[in-house]
């Protein structure tokens, strides 16, 4: 009995292998075609590219010079507001002149008792002089009349030079503008202490007009020493900087190139002179500066989304006669907006693949057609 029923189920098991293996031997159904992909191409044109070598850049200002006192003393005076334009010259703070004053005052009094002494000295000389003609004096006091006369004349310079001194340091009490320029935020307020060239009262910088510096690579200083050499046109824009987006409006020049290279980073620094009547460049700005290139050449375009990049290398696909694609390795140039220079790989008048690249391999057929809206039928027949 147990061998007929091991019979039996080895049996049903032997007819669903058969069965199993029978279905695998159905035939696949056909694929048709892969479809086309819908791209959007343009044609590679050659064109003149004009385009802008960029360089960070700091505003500076050509004269910049931090005030400090002479002397010491406390503030007595503020005579303009913060951040004013102003003239050479102009009156900015005051220091308590008392003590110096008095001083003079004390040096001038000093200087009359010398100047008095002095004329004793002389009168004194004079007199044994005459004694000595007369043989009715000693040699002596002759020489002693003589060297007192020198001493006086000796102290009265002194006396005069002390004069000087005190003069100086009553005029250093007054502090002045050395230029014309623009004003910081005063650092003192009146009636604080200063410490004779410790203490900082404001800065005073020009601001018309003002200097950009940025660094150029050695490989690049004969191409601006040539600039600098040619000079430029008032109009011309070959030097302009930009703030984010924005372009500043006038044009600058080349005023100085810096006298050696630094030998760390290869780099010299360079200077840009630009206007500035509204007063809106500041000293302390970053700016990218913007170098025009000068020796535009035809080259060849294309739109950069065009471009795919593979492992560091970049590609285009170009459309065959057959509505194809091929993948076309290209060597890159200076990217000029939404557009970039291409170098070798492609030539003016083909046509390559710009929007749909990411769904695109080699050999794949593609249409330009828009694309059906979905839901939408046929068009009715006509009757």
């Amino acid at each position: 009995m147990l061998f007929k029923r091991i019979g039996y189920f080895t049996s049903v098991g032997c007819m669903l292998v058969i069965a199993s293996c029978g279905g695998n031997k159905q035939q696949p159904a056909a694929q048709g075609p892969a479809p086309a992909v819908p791209v959007t191409v343009a044609k590679v044109t050659i064109t003149d590219a004009v385009y802008f070598d960029e360089y960070p850049g700091t505003v500076t200002a050509l004269n910049q010079v931090e005030l400090r006192a002479q002397v010491n003393g406390y503030i007595t005076g503020i005579y303009f507001q913060d951040g004013a334009r102003v003239k050479k010259g102009q009156r900015l703070y005051s220091i308590d002149q008392q003590q110096y004053e008095a001083n003079y005052q004390q040096a001038v009094a000093n200087l009359a008792v010398q100047e008095a002494n002095l004329v004793k000295a002389q009168k004194d000389a004079d007199r044994y002089h005459e004694l000595d003609r007369q043989d009715a004096i000693a040699k002596q006091q002759v020489d002693n009349a003589d060297a007192a006369l020198e001493a006086s004349k000796k102290q009265v310079d002194a006396a005069k030079a002390n004069i000087r001194a005190v003069q100086t340091n009553v005029k250093y009490s007054t502090i002045y503008a050395p230029f014309d320029g623009t004003i910081g935020i005063s650092q003192v307020k009146v009636g604080g202490p200063i410490y004779a060239g410790q203490t900082i009262l404001n800065t005073v910088s020009s601001d018309h007009p003002m200097a950009v510096d940025f660094a150029v690579n050695q490989q690049e200083l004969y191409r601006f020493v040539q600039l600098q050499q040619q000079g430029t046109k008032p109009k011309d824009s070959l030097f302009t900087i930009a703030f984010g987006n924005d372009v500043y409006p006038q044009p600058g020049a080349i005023s100085l190139i810096d006298r050696a290279v630094d030998p760390q980073t290869g780099n010299i620094k360079t200077r840009l002179v630009f206007p500035n009547p509204k007063n809106m460049l500041k000293a302390g700005m970053t700016a990218t500066v913007r170098v025009k290139n000068n020796t535009a050449t035809a080259s060849v375009i294309i739109p950069y989304k065009a471009v795919v990049e593979q492992l560091g290398d970049f590609f285009v696909y170009a459309v065959t006669d057959s509505n194809t694609v091929t993948q076309r390795e290209v060597a890159l140039g200076r990217q000029i907006g939404t557009d970039v220079i291409v170098k070798d790989g492609v030539k003016a008048g083909e046509t390559i693949v710009v929007q749909g690249v990411q769904n695109l391999r080699e050999g794949s057929k593609i249409t330009t057609a828009p694309p059906q809206q979905p839901g939408a039928g046929a068009a009715p027949a006509k009757k």
